[in-house]
């Protein structure tokens, strides 16, 4: 067998790491050579070729190169192309190819940073050493200071992740599956314990840390901008009432930045323990709503789960802040001028910022509904839900057509696939 040349790798590698849901793929389609190769499609190309998007802890969105390191493995992981039972194309880069590639990429100004995960080659602590030795050799040998996001094993040594954590921005350990019965039949050789005491482990290191700086300036930073994790949607049969407690658990119990949702995916040569077809795209999408739900807008994980259905599954056609509104309609309506933040939170079509503007204002005068109309850009949404000093939705609250009323037409669910 010929030896495959780096961009033939690079190919391979970059798109193994695409079933990462840490960072989503870029749109742009640049032509020019990198690294001495030319033509279209070249290693510099930013099309298909491992150029995706992510946030920075200050809110930028941020270029990255994503790359697995290999994808040989030595797991068997049921959803995973990368499965060491695969029948999928291998490919390797040795730690200082990754540098010259991140360099090279950063120079030219396609890339802020590098993402990078790996399959199991050897062993846990191996492959660990490798991955660090990237992220070391571009702090300490090139005085990289672009943004580094790196996949940790939890299998490994603690103190190899310690030594991750002390170059790279973020750090990721995937929980991969809801329940532990699922990571059990899906993914026999990960262990749910270890995985978690992993993540305690960091998430004490980053607290840690964060103490340190702030006592003495020149204390060594540890992933700054914290860890996340990764949950498969649809492989196995968890509701998303269990996906949304595993969720809250996980961020109070380690502190996590994000949780990530990736619905499965089917692949070439599946195991037949996976269901044939994907989930909804638009389930996805739902989980993504009710974890900002959480995070920004107060509702307990019990109350977002009060909004699925009889199976514990959050609706398609309406968002889960609808959804909660519609089933716990005493609540409402919601007094614009009088109701605290927590409330106004709660009213469906109102977000942050608009909540924001509407206790602005209403610190100088009451507000009318057409004020509300110029804060928002959803008032057919909020009117039902809401009372201003000109306007109270009479029945229409109460009304049994209201789900009917507010619900997206059945093209615009197209979209999500």
């Amino acid at each position: 067998m010929a030896q495959q040349t780096l961009r033939q790798r690079l190919e391979i590698l970059a798109d193994a790491a695409k079933y990462d849901a840490s960072c989503a793929s870029s749109g742009t389609a640049r032509k020019h050579s990198l690294g001495g190769l030319k033509g279209r499609g070249g290693i510099g190309s930013t099309e298909g070729m491992g150029i995706c998007h992510a946030y920075a802890p200050d809110g930028r969105c941020i270029s990255l190169l994503k790359i697995l390191l290999t994808n040989h493995c030595i797991f068997d992981c049921h959803y995973c192309i990368n499965r060491k039972s695969a029948n999928t194309p291998r490919a390797r880069f040795t730690p200082p190819e990754v540098v010259a590639l991140t360099l090279d990429f950063y120079r030219r100004n396609y890339i802020e940073g590098l993402f990078l995960s790996s399959g199991i080659v050897k062993s846990a602590d191996h492959t660990m050493e490798q991955l660090v030795e990237v992220a070391r050799s571009l702090r300490e040998e090139h005085d990289f200071r672009g943004y580094i996001h790196l996949k940790t094993i939890p299998e490994a040594d603690p103190e190899l992740i310690h030594q991750a954590g002390l170059y790279a921005d973020r750090l990721s350990i995937n929980v991969e599956l809801p329940t532990r019965a699922g990571l059990a039949r899906l993914a026999p050789d990960k262990n749910e314990a270890r995985i978690e005491q992993a993540m305690a482990h960091t998430g004490t290191r980053i607290t840690e840390a964060r103490e340190a700086r702030r006592r003495f300036r020149h204390a060594p930073r540890f992933a700054p901008a914290g860890q996340s994790t990764q949950m498969i949607i649809g492989a196995d049969g968890a509701s998303d009432a269990a996906i949304i407690g595993k969720a809250r658990r996980l961020y109070d119990n380690f502190g996590l930045r994000r949780v990530y949702y990736s619905a499965f995916s089917p692949i070439p040569d599946a195991s037949a323990v996976l269901p044939l077809q994907r989930p909804p795209l638009l389930r996805e999408h739902r989980l993504y709503q009710s974890d900002w739900l959480m995070r920004f807008y107060g509702f307990a994980p019990e109350e977002v789960a009060a909004a699925a259905g009889a199976d514990g599954n959050l609706p398609l056609d309406i968002d889960p802040k609808l959804a909660w509104a519609l089933q716990f309609r005493a609540h409402f309506p919601v007094d614009i001028n009088r109701a605290p933040r927590e409330m106004l939170l709660r009213v469906p079509g109102l977000g942050t910022r608009a909540v924001a503007r509407i206790l602005s204002v209403r610190r100088h005068r009451r507000l009318r509904l057409e004020d509300v109309a110029r804060l928002t850009t959803s008032l057919a949404k909020v009117r039902p839900f809401i009372a201003t000093s000109d306007w109270r939705p009479t029945m229409l609250t109460d009304r049994a057509d209201l789900r009917q009323l507010l619900t997206p037409r059945a093209q615009q669910l197209e979209l999500f696939g």
